[in-house]
């Protein structure tokens, strides 16, 4: 098997968090490696001399825009396999216009907010963050979860926005739960595959006033963004709970902290802008979960991500295709 000429192209935290011993070797057994191994600026002197040479770009957090000058000083230039996520930030249509190789580690990404998310669901069927912040302050009576509403998952109805590779895994976990009714809002969604999965195709206006349970799962995309604003909020029960561990941009925050104000329960690990002004009314609101964007790969997670880019490299290195490639036309729909 040949060794192509690889880049690590990241800033230095993804760099200590997803590059240690054991993925160097790795990557040093499966590429051909020069000085320096990793960078963070394209545009400098050391950079520009590797990228005369290299093949393969292995990218993460802190990679810069792909644009035309880049490719340029990078006539060589045949994958960018990403560690991480969403390509977005990076990618540009001049690497597709090339013809390069684009890869991605979203799928390892998505593990671990999927996890957080199912616990989320969990939780806010109990309403559980809530009642934990009125525990605090009815220390001597808890008779307080008397006429809180139904806290029970049985029977009540989920609604998954995004049938994405985090809301189609969530679907599943929910349906092998047997807890309750998944309904599925995504326009782009196979019906036959929502079904499958366990959920039920529907619009979002007939899905809101039926959500014990709004978890959202859509890209960032113009279409998308404020989804969920004041009239969408307001169609949800009183006692519903939303839980975004996507994008905040999904969610018009001035609509979102009214709706909070007046009552309505959140779970929030993102928000718009993030982190969100230090006067918000949602850092104090008892009904409101804020979480510094932790449901995505952090610490050791974020190794499953370089093993996959490393998977990529090793696939490409021996003529054989790649597990996750990512088009023009894919980045239309995903995050």
């Amino acid at each position: 098997m040949r060794r192509p000429e690889t880049l690590l192209v990241m800033d230095d935290r993804a760099r200590g968090m997803q590059f240690g011993p054991e993925e160097m070797a790795r990557l040093r057994a499966a590429a051909t490696l020069g000085d320096p191994v990793v960078v963070d600026d394209l545009g400098s002197p050391d950079a520009l001399r590797r990228l005369a040479e290299t093949e393969v770009l292995i990218t993460s957090w802190g990679c810069p825009r792909l644009g035309e000058d880049v490719l340029r000083a990078a006539p060589r230039l045949r994958a960018v396999l990403h560690a991480a996520g969403s390509v977005r930030s990076h990618v540009t249509d001049a690497v597709f216009d090339r013809g390069i190789l684009v890869t991605t580690a979203a799928d390892a990404n998505a593990e671990p907010v999927v996890h957080f998310t199912l616990a989320a669901i969990l939780w806010a069927f109990k309403k559980a963050p809530f009642l934990a912040n009125d525990a605090r302050r009815h220390r001597d009576d808890w008779s307080y979860v008397e006429g809180r509403g139904e806290l029970s998952g049985v029977g009540r109805t989920v609604v998954i926005v995004g049938f994405s590779r985090i809301g189609s895994r969530l679907v599943r976990l929910l349906r092998d739960l047997d807890l309750a009714r998944v309904l599925v809002v995504d326009p782009v969604a196979d019906p036959a595959a929502v079904a499958a999965a366990g959920g039920e195709p529907a619009t979002l206006a007939d899905a809101l006033p039926q959500a014990d349970v709004l978890s959202l799962h859509a890209p960032a995309l113009p279409e998308t963004r404020h989804m969920i604003g004041a009239a969408e909020l307001a169609a949800l029960p009183r006692d519903a709970v939303l839980i975004n561990t996507a994008r905040g941009s999904l969610v018009d925050t001035a609509a979102l902290e009214a709706a909070c104000s007046a009552g309505l329960h959140a779970v929030l690990d993102v928000t718009e802008p993030e982190p969100l002004p230090a006067d918000s009314p949602l850092y104090s609101l008892p009904n409101v979960m804020l979480t510094p964007h932790i449901a995505g790969s952090l610490g050791s997670e974020a190794r499953r991500m370089s093993a996959m880019a490393l998977t990529e490299l090793e696939r490409y290195a021996a003529g054989q295709p790649a597990l996750a490639p990512i088009t023009r036309r894919d980045l239309a729909v995903q995050a």
